[in-house]
């Protein structure tokens, strides 16, 4: 049987999307379908109706991959939340395999149909570069050292399978994604609001963020330019150390930022999730994409921040 993608030369109508009912899938279907675009949400359930989901399950697929015929563009982003607690092997392995086993049995749906869609946008994070100081990284910058690193690498290793198949891959390394809406800012939001909010650790570790809304757009970048392939960092141009990070937060919610956690007792109430979420340091630059082109919208941490609490 000879199996085909769709035409390089068509425009994306029509993009599937795995975690959609996430922070960052949300905000892209709403994107998506104001550009115009049909949305089929990739589920476990079969919410609303059956035109607009895709039933599948990270542990075996797609319920029926030949919906996929008429998909240009699948979207992937669903994977066990790595901060819902405090690490141990149980919730170790289902962050792991979660996107590991997740991520092969989808390229296997879509290796299931006679005509696969254009590209596979499948994302990765920083955490590919591991613990890295004050080095530069970019996409050509070899994986670091721990669990995440392993976790991701081992990852874009399953999506890139696809290209296999004729798929245009695009592994979205992802930084801190900056949204009052849930991740590491919901979660800073409340000390900060309260007065104790500080730095973290030594505060010289260099984080390395995104707003929600650059990085929606950073996404459908990816999809609709067929020049953009492999690993792209999704960060701003911007990294900043925790401590000038901290600062600026103050500055915006106008509040003093006096109160330090240190690094031993992040490491006491958090384990090894604090070592690799809160205390390493990846100074990433988003190389690709500027070379491509992209231009974000709030490079700049101060207007971000402005930007993503006044939606």
């Amino acid at each position: 049987m000879s199996t085909t993608t769709a035409s390089s030369s068509s425009p994306i109508q029509t993009v599937a999307i795995s975690g959609a009912s996430g922070m960052v899938g949300s905000a892209l279907t709403s994107v998506l379908q104001t550009e115009g675009k049909s949305v089929l949400a990739m589920s476990r359930k079969e919410g609303g109706s059956y035109q607009d989901s895709i039933r599948w399950d990270p542990a075996s697929g797609l319920t029926n991959p030949s919906r996929l015929e008429s998909v240009d563009a699948v979207v992937h982003l669903a994977g066990e939340n790595i901060a819902a607690g405090r690490w141990n092997s149980k919730l170790k392995a289902k962050i792991r395999n979660s996107r590991i086993e997740g991520t092969r049995n989808l390229v296997k749906s879509i290796a299931a149909v006679e005509k696969r869609p254009k590209v596979l946008v499948c994302a990765s994070a920083i955490g590919f570069y591991g613990d890295r100081g004050a080095a530069e990284l970019d996409e050509s910058s070899a994986a670091g050292e721990g669990f995440l690193a392993d976790v991701c690498r081992d990852w874009e290793v399953e999506a890139n399978a696809a290209t296999e198949l004729g798929v245009r891959v695009v592994n979205v390394r992802i930084g801190v994604v900056l949204s009052p809406d849930g991740g590491a800012l919901a979660k800073m939001l409340l000390p900060f609001k309260l007065g104790v909010g500080g730095v973290i650790g030594s505060g010289k570790q260099y984080w390395s963020w995104i707003g929600l809304n650059d990085l929606v757009r950073v996404i459908t970048f990816c999809i609709n330019n067929e020049s953009v392939a492999g690993p792209v960092n999704a960060v701003s141009p911007n990294s900043l150390t925790n401590k000038e990070f901290t600062k600026i937060v103050g500055g915006v919610l106008h509040r003093p930022t006096i109160f330090p956690l240190p690094a031993f007792m992040a490491k006491l109430v958090l384990g090894e999730m604090a070592e690799a979420l809160l205390l390493s340091s990846s100074r990433v630059l988003p190389k690709k994409l500027q070379k491509a082109g992209f231009t974000f919208a709030q490079p700049e941490l101060a207007e971000c921040l402005q930007y993503e609490l006044k939606k």
